[in-house]
């Protein structure tokens, strides 16, 4: 007897086993009969849960989880009461042990099913001595439109205003934000300073930006730290300059972080956006910087340059890179997208000398005076389009040819023109540090179908409680 076809249509209510954590906030699980059903809802792989179909498609469904059935031996209670309505940390219910397990299977996941390699060997997952607090920057936001969160729907009364919020938007939703006590990511010294600036700010009376309309005062509230220094940043981002209401403030966050090294800016934008940087900037107290160690190295960090936000984690990874690099005391290294230079002087301490490439012109003023700052005279560093192979060829040409390369693009990935030309340079290793698996594995194959081969396969997991995870990746050149 033929067995019947299950169909499903849209309202279908179905129980399924969640298999796999996907993008955002999706899993990936089977209806009993094995079809493929992406699953929206802070789930966890083992949750069985029962699910309303919203979409068929031609290969598999899409459903929004309705309750937990039966929980995955792998769950945990989330810290933050907010959880599930901040973007931030999307893995929080699923212990610190099985997040590296999906991140280790996503990695490798990719680079099969994305990248066409066999059997690649991912090393396990490097784990990061803090899971919580380990951010030494964090932007906060301002916004005259609070999310409500479902429990104050059903209040009369509200304990907080609804016409001014602090904290991180609501994800997919530009305009409201989330006020936040406490982000379990943040440093507490960056905690206290969020409580001091929003009472400052509803006391003052300080008008929230709103996005709809463009008017209001304050904007931003971008924190960092220096972990080895212990040096906070507290930076200010406003539509314009008040040099009473500064003064003010600088006296409030004293006053509450008597023993903290601070320093505090303004930074002014009259941009119809929420980006946290301004037109110009306003030194408020303190030296305007933070001075961060990685190794034995300086760094010194200004309120908008790029910097990893994890600083332990990030000399790990940078070891990393010189041991599957084989990187010797002769070598020419080449860093790709070198940002402001902390590779390349990391590098830079292991070889003959280290090139650095970046096409924005702030980021390579950085990388030099960093370069200054440690001494370090075996640097170089260019402002160049890497999608540009002739004018890469003509600046490099005083200059050895790299036997090793290595690039840390975007998030997005190697632009083709720019793998073209990294490629035509021909290392005998390429050392690829990526922060997204998919595209690690599309830029892989492309290296691969050129005449190399993946050697090494290592995770770091610079953000624990995300989904994200940065895999350090070399590629030797077959004979």
């Amino acid at each position: 007897m033929e067995q019947q076809e299950i169909s499903y249509k849209k309202g279908d209510i179905i129980a399924l086993t969640i298999i796999d954590p996907a993008e955002k906030e999706q899993c990936f699980g089977r209806t009993p009969e094995g079809m493929g059903v992406m699953v929206t809802g802070m789930l966890a792989p083992g949750d069985r849960v029962s699910a309303t179909i919203y979409k068929v498609r031609p290969r598999y469904l899409e459903a929004k989880a309705i309750e937990v059935l039966e929980a995955s031996p792998d769950r945990v209670e989330p810290v933050c009461p907010v959880f599930g309505f901040c973007g931030g940390c999307k893995w929080m219910h699923v212990s610190y042990e099985a997040q590296l397990r999906f991140k280790h299977k996503k990695v490798e996941d990719a680079l099969v099913h994305l990248g066409g390699f066999e059997n690649p060997q991912v090393k396990p997952v490097i784990p990061a001595p803090d899971p919580f607090h380990y951010r030494n920057k964090v932007e906060f936001s301002c916004s005259n439109h609070r999310y409500l969160l479902p429990s104050e729907m059903l209040q009369a009364e509200l304990s907080r205003p609804k016409h001014f919020a602090l904290g991180f938007h609501a994800p997919g939703n530009f305009e409201k934000v989330l006020d936040l006590d406490t982000c379990y990511l943040a440093k507490p010294c960056m905690n206290k300073v969020l409580s001091v600036v929003r009472d400052f700010a509803l006391t003052r009376g300080l008008a929230p930006y709103a996005a709809k309309t463009h008017e209001g005062y304050l904007r931003n509230l971008m924190l960092r730290y220096s972990e080895r220094y212990d040096q906070l940043m507290v930076n200010i981002v406003t539509s314009w300059y008040d040099k009473a209401v500064m003064q003010e403030l600088k006296a409030q966050l004293e006053a509450a972080l008597p023993n903290q090294t601070m320093t505090i800016l303004n930074n002014v934008t009259t941009r119809k956006n929420t980006v946290a940087t301004g037109e110009q900037e306003y030194l408020v107290s303190g030296e305007g910087f933070v001075t961060e160690r990685l190794g034995d190295l300086d760094f010194r960090i200004s309120a908008n340059s790029f910097f990893q936000t994890n600083t332990r984690q990030a000399e790990t990874l940078y070891d990393q890179i010189i041991d599957v690099g084989g990187i010797t005391p002769e070598d020419t290294v080449y860093d790709l997208y070198c940002g402001t230079g902390t590779i390349t002087l990391y590098l830079a301490r292991h070889c003959k000398q280290a090139i650095g490439i970046e096409v924005v012109a702030s980021a390579i003023r950085d990388a030099a005076m960093n370069a200054e700052l440690n001494a370090l005279s075996n640097t170089v560093f260019f402002q160049a389009d890497l999608k540009d192979f002739h004018a890469m060829q003509e600046a490099l040409a005083p200059y050895a040819s790299p036997r090793i390369i290595v690039t840390d693009p975007p998030r997005a990935g190697m632009h083709p023109k720019a793998l073209d030309t990294m490629l035509k340079l021909q290392p005998d290793r390429i050392v690829y540090v990526s922060c997204n698996p998919a595209n690690l594995a599309r830029d892989g194959k492309e290296i691969a179908a050129r005449g190399y081969r993946i050697t090494s396969v290592q995770p770091v997991d610079m953000f624990p409680q995300t989904n994200h995870i940065e895999t350090v990746a070399c590629f030797e050149r077959m004979e």
